[in-house]
């Protein structure tokens, strides 16, 4: 195409951007500069303080403040006469239906979670509107292009799945320290500081307390007129000394591991911790109105981060922090989550996952360390952004063109290969067997007598198959079904069936069914299978369901990355994972594992991405979604996935001709 009809289809187009980050701030001031007049920006999120090192188009006084609606007055101030339209919503609003966008020519994505990604291409489908997708983590980054019956969709391949730990694991035989930094953030200080009602493995009664009545109150609670010096030191004593002292009683469980060794305070802790070597600073003053300004490190004269904390050290942090939680924070207990930006948070994760790490022979870590194991972060690199934002621009304008042979999906490396930092490979065809855009049905493997309507509706349609406002039919029969503009009888009608066996319901649902599963916002519809199976094993099982077909990946074991799959024995019969998600920021999610075989503008090939080595992509667990919930992850972490070198979905993908 003539320069003169390129600058014609740019100016000509309407654009939309999904995300206002990292990528997204780099990607507006690209998209202005090369000419694009009508843009059209969407991100829920607020300004943070931790963004402004890399999301240049925010400051310090924007803290706090929409960041699509910032971002737009920055851009109009050196580029005032063209369009963009903000809006601070998510993307997933009723809003943003297939009618809005099918206005676009083109959509460009600067996500941070799968959730959402997932519900943009399914849209972008509905509505045949062309997709660039795009991720970063580190100096890693990847874009690729997405068309409907041209290319693959974002979901034709695998995702990567949250890592999971089992709960034994966790709360008994701990063997890296990504595992007490688990125990401490979702056991340990949910139990403490969040809901009272939690139920967890850390509820086993001390001795004291068992025998103290007989119906003996929590040992977590705080007694009335109880000094809160000797509260955190008996919570220290019951966590790091009974509890391994309980565990211990297991002999099964340590015939072939290493015993922990159990920890009280009386061992560690001679002197009260304001008495100790006169390293408290007596000058320090917490600012009331600011929650976040409370540091038990401050208290204490600790001023290094990187720094690791000796057994003691670690104590003293776990008991102030416990301490200030309660005397400067007592009306937000009860109600906390952990947050990587509360740095009173971070300190108490970061001590009772170190004493934890003592006790079981494993090496500790510096708050810095723990602080990027508990968010799950990949510090952002603006370059990396930059460059991909780019690259984003360069894949739209060969949309915008229909110029559908130049398509390419680039990889940006952290060092050269074959003297490329940028290794473009061209899409492949839509995948056969992707339910999302060839409509190829599942099959869930289930005990349809055991098992509610409510867990298939929870743990398959919404947790795996991302759907948002699902409709189920068993032939003609609706199920369920969710909306405003249900009648209340019908509502109820529904809701009732959520708590009846999938075998009890009005139309049974049995071995041999047939579910039809519908998202009418994503104009999305898929055919399940039903097979009947009795068991299912607990530990490796823990839904009780089964679901083939679809595309998500099972988890990849990193040993780099301290993630461990290791099964152990517990003191209790819990049988639920617990799941570490990353906190991501424009993250990648699907990567080749190596690129090093792959020339420059070739087709790509199987044996290309299967053979080539993976020592520059390293794989990070996702949090879809995660946990932190997926809307929410945080600007300072990205996540990459990697296809697994033996994936047989791989070799049966074809290229794009």
């Amino acid at each position: 195409m003539a320069p003169e009809q390129r600058l014609s289809a740019i100016k000509g187009a309407k654009v939309l951007m999904v995300g206002a980050g990292g990528i997204g701030c780099e990607l507006l001031k690209t998209l202005a500069l090369s000419g694009f007049q009508d843009i059209h920006i969407i991100d829920m999120d607020t300004i943070e303080v931790s963004n402004l090192n890399r999301q240049f188009l925010f400051r310090q006084s924007h803290v706090g403040q929409s960041k699509a609606k910032v971002a737009r007055d920055a851009v109009l101030k050196f580029k005032p006469h063209i369009s963009i339209t903000p809006y601070h919503a998510n993307v997933k609003d009723p809003d943003f239906n297939v009618d809005f966008f099918k206005q676009f020519n083109v959509v460009l994505n600067g996500l941070d979670n799968l959730d959402a990604r997932r519900h943009v291409n399914r849209l972008c489908l509905a509505a045949d509107v062309p997709l660039v997708e795009s991720g970063t983590t580190g100096f890693l980054g990847q874009v690729t292009v997405h068309m409907k019956g041209k290319t693959e969709c974002y979901e034709c391949q695998p995702k990567q799945a949250p890592k999971s730990y089992p709960v034994c694991t966790i709360t008994s035989t701990p063997s890296k320290f990504v595992h007490c930094i688990v125990w401490a953030k979702d056991l340990l200080f949910a139990k403490l500081f969040g809901d009272k009602n939690q139920e967890n493995d850390l509820n086993v009664r001390s001795s004291d307390a068992a025998s103290s009545s007989e119906h003996a109150e929590d040992v977590f609670d705080l007694k009335k007129d109880e000094d809160i010096e000797q509260y955190g030191r008996r919570i220290y004593d019951h966590v790091f000394g009974y509890n391994i002292e309980v565990a211990l009683s297991n002999e099964e469980t340590w015939k072939n591991r290493n015993r922990p060794r159990p920890i009280y305070s009386r061992d560690v802790l001679s002197v009260k911790l304001n008495q100790e070597n006169g390293t408290v600073d007596k000058n320090f003053v917490a600012d009331e109105s600011d929650p976040s300004s409370v540091s038990a490190m401050v208290s204490l004269g600790l001023k290094n981060p990187q720094d690791i904390w000796s057994l003691m050290e670690n104590s003293r942090i776990f008991l102030e922090a416990l301490k200030l939680f309660f005397v400067k924070r007592e009306k937000e207990i009860g109600n906390l989550t952990f947050d990587k930006d509360d740095q009173l948070a971070v300190e108490f994760v970061t001590a009772a996952a170190n004493i934890r790490a003592v006790s079981f022979g494993i090496p500790l870590h510096s708050l810095f360390e723990a602080k990027g194991i508990a968010g799950n972060i990949v510090h952002a690199v603006a370059t990396t952004n930059a460059i991909i934002a780019g690259l984003i621009v360069i894949e739209a304008i060969k949309v915008l063109q229909n110029d559908t042979s130049n398509y390419r999906m680039t990889y940006c490396l952290e060092h050269p290969s074959r003297k490329m930092l940028l290794m473009p490979v061209e899409p492949f065809e839509p995948n056969k067997s992707c339910y999302v855009c060839s409509e190829t049905p599942l099959l869930l493997e289930v005990n349809t007598n055991r098992s509610k309507l409510r867990d298939f509706v929870e743990k398959i349609v919404k947790a795996k198959l991302g759907m948002n406002l699902p409709l189920i039919m068993h032939g003609s029969a609706l199920l369920y079904e969710v909306g405003d503009d249900l009648e209340e009888d019908m509502a109820a009608n529904y809701a009732a069936n959520l708590d009846k066996m999938l075998s009890e319901l009005p139309s049974p649902v049995t071995g041999g069914t047939i579910l039809t599963v519908e998202d009418l916002q994503q104009e999305l519809s898929c055919n399940i299978n039903i097979k009947h199976r009795e068991e299912f094993d607990e530990e490796k099982e823990p839904d009780g369901m089964i679901l083939s077909g679809w595309t998500q990946a099972p988890t990849k074991e990193k040993e780099n990355n301290n993630i461990s799959s290791d099964n152990g024995a517990s003191t209790s019969n819990a049988s639920q994972a617990v799941t570490l998600e990353i906190e991501e920021d424009d993250d990648i999610e699907i990567v080749p594992t190596g690129t090093e075989n792959v020339p420059a503008g070739k087709k790509r090939k199987t044996s290309d991405i299967s053979n080539a080595s993976t020592s520059q992509l390293s794989s990070i667990a996702d949090k879809s979604s995660s946990k932190k919930k997926p809307e929410e992850l945080d600007d300072d972490s990205d996540d990459m996935v990697m296809l697994d070198n033996g994936n047989s979905d791989i070799s049966k993908k074809k290229r794009l001709q």
